[in-house]
This record gives structure tokens, C-alpha cells and sequence, in this order.
């Protein structure tokens, strides 16, 4: 096997990393590839850097805000704490491990850092696209069927549900530590080290790899979660036309909080598909062109773009809520000017423009009675 086939496979989802220096050796003239490499040795990292401050600071303080908060201990921000979670993960292992190969052309991190760092950066993607359509599908319940009443457990339910969806993503990136292997390869007297992510032997190995990382990854879940959206979408549009002429104020701050909730979700939706959808077609191209390497300027960029694009998205959803949720972003202040009022008045101003609210049917107009048996409780974000 050539050497450039070698490493056109080495750079892909899980991980793995390749010689990019030599990726390009054959390509451009000396001055060029003194401008690629200023670029890959002191601007990407420099990107990456950025990446890891600012994802560290913004999931940080979003975790301690639901911790510390209890009147944001909801259902949603529940699952919200999972997806930053699982972006932590990959921004203190991943993401440094993945810059500090701008200044080595080979790996030099060992047999178990080869099997580890694709198993978390997988679990990583994993729980974010799932916690997503689980997102997506609580959502879908409290708008398509509010009258289901949520019980006193449901805190409980769901925490389950989000230490059920690290341990399938855990589960489901196992192969890639059984498969992923450090090898040296001799190439014009040269012996080079490299992470690979499967058997070299095997060329229908990296065909299957990819469609089956792209289907179970991103589009089968982003299928689901288009389903409970499209069904979201046509409740909230009849509901519209059914409401009668005079609605209570109570039903109007409902219906908006609903919809507000899902926009959030959907804005996370569409930011994981955005950052991760250029690495997936990217991998997909080269497992299905494993023979031919396209060393051309265009694709290398595509290739710095991708993998900086894939990272990014670990560090926009605290501050696409900050954008989104007004009661988010003045504790996101609070925290992080370290300012505001006491705790108790603090936390008396939240619950009060937060209160527990029990939601009426968008599909009926049936009054909420005092006791809230008449739906589902609803808690801003």
C-alpha cells in the first residue's frame, strides 16, 4: 500500500490522525508550503485553543447553573446538562489531542491513547446526537400530548434516560478500541508511525465504517427528530386556528414557552447537523475513494475546515441558550461577572416569573384547575 493511500484514511470521525505536512510534500512549490504550514502549525492550533477556552467556559457555567439552580432541575435542562456534559468530555481529551498533532508528523501518543481517543470522541458524538432526539421527543410530548401529567419521578425518569443514552454511546464506541491499532510503516527509508482506525488488510472495512457511522450518527436520528418536528409544527399550526378569539393571558405564556423550548431544541438540532455534516460527507468520500488520494489545495482546506467545524460544535449550545433564553442568559451574568442580588432574592424573582405552571391542551381549550391535575408542568428555560 502506498504511502499516501495510508494516510488520506488516517484523518476520519473517530479520531485518528494523519501527516498533513505530508499530505501536501508533492503538491505545492517551497513557498506555499511555508504558507501551509505557518497555517497548520500556528493558526489552526491558535483556532483550537479558542475552541477549548471558550466551549470550557460556556458548558462549565452551564452545568453549574442547573446544579446550582433548583428551579431549573426540569426536564429539558435535565437532558441539557447530558449534551454539555458529553461536549466537556471532548473538548479536555479530544480536541488538545487533535491540535497537538499540527506539531508532529506522526503519532507519538501510544497504542492506548489510539484506542481511547476515538471510543470518546465517538461516546462524545454520540450522546449529543442522542440526548438531541431524546430532546426532540420530550418536547413532541409536551406539545403534541400536554394532557399527560408529569409526575413526581419525572426528574428521575429522565436522569435515567440520560445515563441509559452515555451508556449505549459508550457501548456503541467500543469497536473502535478493538480495531484501532498503532502501526510502522517503512516508506523511502522511513519508518513512519501511525494511529489507524481499522485493519489495513480489509478495504471494504472502511466502506461499512463510514455508512454505518453516518446512519446511526446523523441521519437516522436527525430522521426521527424531523418526524417529532414535523409533528410539532403541524400541532402548534392547527392549534393556531383553533384557539378561540378570547384566550387567558395563562394560555397565551403557555403556548409561547412551548414554543420557545422547541426552537431551542431545534436550534441545537441544526447546529450539530451543521458542524458535524461536513466531516461526515468527508469521511464517507474518502472511504469510497480509497485508492485514489486528491491532494489538491481545495480538499485539504475542506479537511482543516471540517475537523475545526466538527470541534466548534462543542462550544455554541450555552451560547445559542444564552441567545435564546432570557432567564438563561441572567443567570449565565450572575455567574460569570460574579454580581446580582442575594441567592434568596434571586432565586424568589426567578420562581416568580417561572412559576410552575400546569399546561393546557393546545388541541382543547380545557381550563388548568387549581390543584394542577389539568396537565403537564411546564419549567422555563
Amino acid at each position: 500500500m502506498a504511502m499516501d493511500e495510508l494516510l488520506k484514511n488516517l484523518s476520519h470521525l473517530p479520531g485518528n490522525f494523519s501527516a498533513l505536512f505530508n499530505f501536501t510534500e508533492d503538491v505545492f512549490t517551497a513557498e506555499d508550503r511555508e504558507t501551509m504550514e505557518f497555517i497548520i502549525r500556528c493558526v489552526i492550533p491558535s483556532v483550537y485553543i479558542l475552541i477549548i477556552t471558550v466551549g470550557l467556559l460556556g458548558n462549565i457555567t452551564l452545568v453549574k447553573i442547573f446544579i446550582t439552580n433548583s428551579a431549573m432541575r426540569s426536564v429539558p435542562n435535565i437532558f441539557i446538562s447530558s449534551l454539555a456534559a458529553g461536549d466537556l468530555l471532548l473538548l479536555v481529551t479530544c480536541v488538545p489531542m487533535d491540535a497537538f498533532r499540527y506539531f508532529f508528523e506522526e503519532w507519538i501518543f501510544g497504542t492506548l491513547a489510539c484506542k481511547l481517543i476515538p471510543v470518546i470522541q465517538l461516546t462524545s458524538v454520540g450522546v449529543s446526537v442522542f440526548t438531541l432526539t431524546a430532546l426532540s421527543a420530550d418536547r413532541y410530548k409536551a406539545i403534541v400530548n400536554p394532557m399527560d401529567i408529569q409526575t413526581s419521578s419525572a426528574v428521575f425518569w429522565t436522569c435515567l434516560k440520560a445515563v441509559s443514552i452515555w451508556f449505549i454511546s459508550v457501548l456503541l464506541a467500543i469497536p473502535e478500541a478493538i480495531f484501532s491499532q498503532v502501526v510502522h510503516i517503512q516508506d523511502k527509508n522511513v519508518t513512519f508511525t501511525a494511529c489507524v482506525p481499522y485493519p489495513l488488510s480489509n478495504e471494504m472495512h472502511p466502506k461499512i465504517h463510514s455508512v454505518m457511522i453516518f446512519l446511526v450518527y446523523f441521519l437516522i436520528p436527525l430522521g426521527v427528530i424531523s418526524i417529532y418536528y414535523y409533528h410539532i409544527a403541524r400541532t402548534l399550526i392547527k392549534s393556531a386556528h383553533d384557539m378561540p378569539g378570547e384566550v387567558s393571558e395563562h394560555t397565551k405564556r403557555q403556548m409561547e414557552t412551548r414554543k420557545r423550548l422547541a426552537k431551542i431544541v431545534l436550534v441545537f438540532v441544526g447546529l450539530f447537523a451543521l458542524c458535524w455534516f461536513p466531516n461526515h460527507v468527508l469521511y464517507l468520500y474518502r472511504s469510497f475513494n480509497y485508492r485514489h488520494i486528491d491532494s489538491s489545495l481545495p480538499h485539504l482546506v475542506v479537511t482543516l475546515v471540517a475537523r475545526v467545524l466538527s470541534f466548534s460544535g462543542s462550544c455554541v449550545n450555552p451560547f445559542a441558550l444564552y441567545l435564546l433564553s432570557e432567564s438563561f442568559r441572567r443567570h449565565f451574568n450572575s455567574h460569570l461577572c460574579c454580581r446580582g442580588r442575594p441567592q434568596r432574592e434571586r432565586s424568589t424573582s426567578y420562581l416568580q416569573s417561572t412559576s410552575a405552571v400546569r399546561m393546557t391542551s393546545i388541541k382543547k381549550n380545557t381550563p388548568t384547575t387549581a390543584n394542577g391535575h389539568g396537565g403537564k408542568q411546564e419549567v422555563y428555560l
